[in-house]
């Protein structure tokens, strides 16, 4: 049975997905999959993990923690021998954070070995995992990948390409992969793109990767995005691209520009940090207002908050200073301590904002609980207003695609009204970005097409591009089948 992690009430970020690179045929596969994964941190912080393989032998490397704890040590990079890698970081959407879930999962198979990572979530899971189950499969994980994996060792088709195809017709959701047999690289990205997936090349060796931003790192040249519903196969004799699925228009997930990919990424052939600027200025131009100083939340908050200064003629100020030295698992022995945990993150800039008319700028808002401490912060720091202003739309519905939402009841914009919103977080006033701002912000001037969408915009809509087989009693959730969408 699949288990889903909840976050702590006091963490009301988005939780990052997972991110995952693949290189062939390169001399140092591992150190290059260890910086890759590096660049990747951002997109989970829990586990990290890599296999390799020499030609003869898989070798595995899977930590709890973040990569620079473990993969920059010669005593681990040493056992990842050979010329051909996969690497995972992970933050857990589904299934605990414990050892057996850590990624790439590794299995030998009827043609040899089988390394997989995954990026994503699958919405039928948990029915594809009690079938089976019934037919006598044994799991070792609680992860979902695990189901893509037991599908391609319990396939009849005869090479291990046609296995995965098999197994890929079989799943639903949201996935990137990138996969290691003995003697292929494979990158799969889901029918809709939901999830990112990008080619590169170093020294002339192909590699696969979440983001542009970890091409970057190595020295890499990016290539192409591998497209929606497209598998690429690189070997000894280069790359091939298959497309096995009924054609469909791509609809990335629109998460990617507002939080998760890093700002010096690229995505879709946008600069997610112009983006994220634009949202900004579009902000200021449907909910402007009189105000001394621009403050962002940090970091996230920084692009929008740049562009809302620079189209509302205020100064963008600094009015937040952000500690960037706090562990992970910071000891909290008290319900007291624990409510001062924001000030180990963040701090007012008192200097700065007392007696200032202040503008915060975010990302997003979840549940709210983080959204009251920092605006009590400001307040506690003298300042005379503060007015919230985010630079996204309101999150109404939880994701079931890789980004760990909270259940419904709550979100709080799901279940409050606007006054009521601003009045819970203890601003002066609350704006959103519209969704049809967001996407003029991404060039699209007549706003959202509600017919034909360009991304998922799921948590914003309720608009879900798939079937959610493992969450139909779910309350409140508008399916919209691209499968039934076809006829």
């Amino acid at each position: 049975m699949r288990k889903i992690k909840s976050i702590p009430a006091e963490d009301d970020r988005l939780r990052e997905e997972c991110g995952v690179f693949g290189v062939f045929g390169h001399p140092d596969a591992a150190a290059i999959s260890a910086l890759g994964l590096h660049a990747l941190q951002h997109r989970g912080q829990e586990a990290a993990g890599i296999v390799s393989f020499d030609g003869n032998h898989f070798y595995a490397e899977r930590r709890l923690g973040l990569v620079s704890e473990h993969f920059t040590k010669a005593s681990v990079l040493n056992k990842l021998v050979g010329t051909a890698a996969v690497g995972h970081v992970r933050y857990s959407t589904t299934g605990e954070t414990i050892l057996r879930n850590v990624q790439p999962l590794f299995a030998d198979l009827a043609g040899g070995g089988f390394a997989i990572a995954h990026n994503g979530n699958l919405t039928n899971a948990m029915g594809l995992r009690n079938e089976l189950v019934n037919q006598g499969a044994i799991f070792q994980s609680t992860s979902d990948t695990e189901t893509i994996l037991q599908l391609v060792a319990r396939s009849q088709r005869i090479d291990t390409l046609s296995k995965l195809v098999d197994a890929l017709f079989q799943i639903e959701g949201a996935y990137a992969l990138v996969i290691m047999t003995n003697k292929k690289l494979i990158g799969v990205r889901d029918p809709l793109g939901i999830r990112p997936l990008v080619l590169g090349q170093l020294d002339g060796h192909f590699i696969l990767v979440s983001e542009t931003c970890a091409l970057d790192i190595i020295g890499a040249t990016f290539i192409r995005e591998v497209e929606n519903g497209e598998i690429v196969i690189i070997t000894d004799k280069g790359l091939e691209s298959i497309k096995p699925f009924p054609p469909l228009k791509a609809r990335p997930c629109v998460f990617e520009y507002i939080y998760f990919a890093r700002p010096d990424s690229t995505v879709g052939g946008l600069s997610v940090y112009k983006c994220r600027k634009a949202f900004g200025v579009q902000l200021a131009l449907e909910s402007s207002i009189d105000a001394d100083i621009v403050v962002p939340v940090p970091d996230s908050g920084v692009p929008a908050a740049i562009g809302y200064a620079e189209q509302a003629s205020i100064p963008f100020e600094l009015g937040i200073i952000r500690n960037h030295y706090v562990g992970r698992t910071f000891i909290e022995p008290s319900d007291t301590i624990r409510h001062l945990g924001v000030k180990l993150k963040h701090n007012a800039n008192r200097g700065l904002v007392n007696g200032k008319r202040v503008i915060l700028i975010d990302d997003s808002i979840v549940r709210g609980t983080t959204s009251i401490k920092i605006i009590q912060m400001m307040r506690d720091a003298g300042a005379a207003e503060v007015h919230m202003r985010i630079g996204a739309p309101p999150i109404t519905h939880p994701d079931f695609y890789g980004i760990d939402t909270p259940h419904q009841k709550q979100l709080l914009a799901a279940n409050y009204s606007l006054d009521e919103m601003c009045a819970h977080i203890g601003a002066d006033s609350l704006a959103f970005l519209s969704i049809d701002g967001l996407y003029k912000a991404m060039g699209h001037t007549k706003g959202r097409d509600p017919i034909n969408p360009s991304y998922t915009d799921h948590c914003f809509t309720g608009d879900y591009p798939t079937q959610l087989r493992d969450h139909k009693n779910d309350a409140h959730i508008r399916q919209l089948s691209f499968l039934s969408e076809q006829g």
